[in-house]
């Protein structure tokens, strides 16, 4: 038995010892866990299974031991991922310290920052918002206006960012910043971290017309920010800016794997609401086909997802394969509910009132939220322009100065 196929054989054998049988059930709504100082578990599985999960390292399976990673390769991570698709495992837990920013400090940060700032992400004792958007620097990023000046040992900040995933609920920031407004915009920006209990921090829910949201507007006012949670070289952001995109990107797209964020089976509400097979009009056969179609290729997706993962740890610049795996999603999610209105007609438009189940008023928000999914992460536009650069290698105008 080859090394591979024995380390198979433990990590099976170590999740059916300790993944709880209630971890291995597709994520209820607002049953996540996403780490920070104010944990909490809604049942005593739930917390087990992130204990286990913490204590193995498991967390960040690929880091490095020291700062409190799993250690293993690329190979290995790739089984342990595997192995828990094929037990339906729930992610024990959301950390978007762990997806997009741990992979920049360990590629770019001091080790003072390593020491200080991975290890508490692999504990899942920090939650992570981002502060890159602005109200007039979305797809354009590189106008954001909020500065950071420099004071001598420290910074400060002023400004706002705005659609801050749970920044009202985030212990840490790390956010763009321009640290030198004479530069040309893509070369005076920095990346910076910051504790969102600082003074001069303010965050506002922002509300959407899906009845709830997890985006917020943050403002800083006169932000003091130490000097050593500068990331990266001063004026050097850029850089580490596109390096920490792309694992957003597919950050975005690994949503398909965990059932999220829709928690809506296709399938099993076709045939909730859909007359039997044998009994079906022309019309509900279509919207049947249809249906089918759709979960075909929902499938087809996770598993180049799981393909895709492999060519990504071989590759040094993957922007490209991100990009399309998240604009793959995002549209694929909003045709999803485009399929499931039809399927369920008016069940599918209320709002309020006892005539309706909790599923279909959770299903009209979350079809409101479908759209906001083609924004968040980085427009369905502005992934076409990514993909058309650095896959179809098309020409590129003139970048503004």
């Amino acid at each position: 038995m080859s090394t591979i196929d024995e380390f198979r054989k433990e990590v099976r054998a170590w999740l059916e010892a300790n993944c709880p049988p209630a971890m291995r059930t597709p994520t209820p709504e607002g049953a996540l866990i996403f780490g920070g100082r104010k944990l909490s578990f809604q049942s005593d599985d739930q917390r087990l299974w992130f204990e286990r999960m913490r204590d193995k390292g498991w967390f960040a399976p690929d880091w490095p031991a020291e700062y409190g990673g799993g250690g293993l390769s690329a190979e290995q991570t790739a089984v342990l991922e595997a192995e828990m698709r094929r037990l339906h495992c729930r992610p024990a837990q959301i950390n978007l310290g762990i997806w997009m920013l741990g992979p920049v400090i360990l590629e770019f940060g001091t080790e003072e920052q390593k020491q200080a700032l991975l290890r508490p992400m692999t504990r899942g004792g920090i939650r992570w918002c981002q502060g890159f958007s602005e109200p007039n620097a979305g797809s354009d990023l590189a106008s954001l206006k909020t500065s950071a000046v420099d004071q001598g040992d420290h910074f400060l900040v002023n400004g706002t960012k705005i659609w801050t995933s749970y920044g009202d609920k985030s212990d840490w920031m790390y956010a763009l910043v321009r640290t030198d407004p004479a530069a040309p915009k893509h070369q005076g920006i920095s990346l910076i971290v910051l504790d969102m209990q600082s003074p001069g921090i303010t965050v506002t829910p922002i509300d959407l017309i899906s009845g709830k949201s997890s985006f917020c507007q943050v403002f800083f006012d006169n932000v003091k920010v130490p000097k050593s949670q500068l990331i990266g070289p001063l004026h050097g952001g850029w850089t580490l800016a596109k390096a920490l995109l792309q694992h957003e990107r597919r950050a975005m797209s690994k949503f398909g794997e965990f059932s999220l964020p829709t928690h809506f089976d296709l399938m099993s509400l076709a045939e909730r609401y859909l007359p039997p097979a044998g009994t079906a009009a022309p019309v509900d056969m279509a919207l049947r086909a249809r249906a089918v179609a759709m979960s075909m290729e929902e499938h087809s997706y996770t598993l180049t997802v799981q393909r895709m993962g492999e060519e990504m740890r071989a590759r040094h610049n993957v922007s490209g394969l991100m990009s399309i795996m998240k604009l793959v999603h995002s549209e694929q999610e909003k045709d999803k509910f485009e399929i499931l209105l039809d399927l369920m007609g008016h069940r599918a438009l209320g709002w309020e009132g006892d005539e309706f189940t909790d599923q279909e008023l959770a299903l009209t928000k979350a079809w409101l939220g479908s759209f906001a999914q083609t924004i968040a992460g980085g427009s369905s536009e502005v992934q076409l322009n990514v993909i058309a650069k650095r896959v179809l290698e098309l020409p590129e105008g003139k970048q503004s100065k």
